[in-house]
């Protein structure tokens, strides 16, 4: 029998969101129902309501959440009630051709709740990145829950549901960055100072922090970064070559997502560089680059899904190294809030006073 729960919804492109009454299914096959207990308001989300990812409107929003296994469907074996989880939404298939060599960070079918969430009047509801956890319980694909150790503040461990797995992930699975490395990181918001945090665990020696606002700059020398350049004085190609003894950075991560931004860290990496794109483009957007350069310059252009995470390998390490001390994810919890102020937590978002907002039930 389905649950009558609160939830926040995206009625329309561009619109206030608005709290509503969700009804959540039973768990059928393959799938779970898990009880919320924190979740992050992020930059996707805002994507969402601004008709920026799809049009199929409503949508239920909230998507990097933690909470606790409610009740399972039939033939769910990887997780059961009562479980301490953190939600993915890259449910790896293990059928499809990535996943087959081996390559499931990479896995080209990923696995949503087929059951739909609606509204009382039978409305369906498009749950974020298959999600949707902006509410007190939601259905999702079994996989798509991660046992994490239940000891960790599930306001920390949700962060890992996408953007600070993204920057980390950026950083180290998908960059590749080293002991010894320079990196720069273009954009300081969640994502970005995450990469941040994420290369220097991983040993970069120079981290350089590129934005145009100094509050976040600041930020970012907190989570690791060793240089700070605000791109709204000072040209970012020339100052990170500066940094860089002339050369440029091994490794510039791109977190903002726009033309303009991913063109400086282009030419602000060293020859046989790495540029990674983990900013989330508008369909819109286009660059152009003389196809020369591209050649001429060497190295590797990468876009960063979720910052290629396995969540079955990734979460558990990443929460460990929380709780030794290593890694300091609490930093990225600016506030906690209520389920109503979510829409007030994206003016705060856009505005740049914090990096998340934190629903937590």
């Amino acid at each position: 029998m389905a649950q009558e729960v609160r939830g926040v919804i995206a009625p329309g492109k561009n619109e206030p969101v608005r709290i509503e009454t969700i009804l959540v299914p039973d768990p059928g096959p393959g799938e779970a129902v898990v009880k919320i207990q924190a979740c992050g308001v992020c930059h996707t989300d805002l994507h969402y309501k601004q008709g920026g990812i799809n049009d199929d409107f409503p949508f239920l929003l909230g998507h990097e959440a933690a909470g606790v296994v409610e009740a399972v469907g039939e033939g769910v074996s990887e997780v059961a009630p009562g479980d301490f989880v953190v939600l993915n939404w890259r449910a790896v298939c293990g059928q499809c051709r990535a996943c087959l060599r081996g390559r499931p960070q990479y896995c080209f079918n990923t696995h949503n709740a087929k059951q739909k969430m609606t509204l009382k009047d039978g409305t369906e509801l498009s749950p974020a990145l298959g999600i949707g956890a902006f509410a007190e319980k939601t259905l999702v694909a079994a996989g798509q829950c991660t046992k994490v150790d239940p000891a960790v503040s599930p306001a920390v461990a949700g962060l890992l549901g996408c953007g600070v797995m993204a920057g980390i992930g950026a950083a180290i699975n998908t960059g590749g960055v080293g002991r010894g490395d320079s990196v720069a990181v273009i954009g300081c918001g969640g994502v970005g100072d995450a990469a941040i945090a994420g290369s220097r665990l991983a040993g970069a020696a120079r981290i350089i922090a590129v934005d145009v606002d100094d509050r976040k700059l600041e930020m970012a020398r907190g989570m690791g970064a060793t240089h700070t350049v605000n791109s709204r004085t000072t040209d970012p190609v020339e100052a990170i070559r500066e940094l860089t003894g002339g050369f440029g950075a091994d490794v510039v991560i791109e977190a903002v997502g726009r033309p303009e931004t991913y063109e400086q860290a282009f030419y602000a990496r060293d020859l046989a560089g790495t540029v990674v794109l983990v900013g989330v483009p508008t369909p819109d957007m286009k660059i152009e680059l003389p196809l020369l350069d591209v050649f001429g310059r060497g190295g590797a252009l990468k876009s960063s899904w979720y910052g290629d995470c396995l969540p079955s390998r990734d979460f558990p390490m990443l929460i460990d190294l929380h709780q030794q001390g290593r890694l300091d994810l609490g930093a990225f919890v600016t506030e906690t809030i209520g389920l109503g102020d979510v829409e007030k937590a994206f003016e705060r978002m856009h505005a740049g006073d914090v990096l998340r907002s934190v629903v937590v039930f």
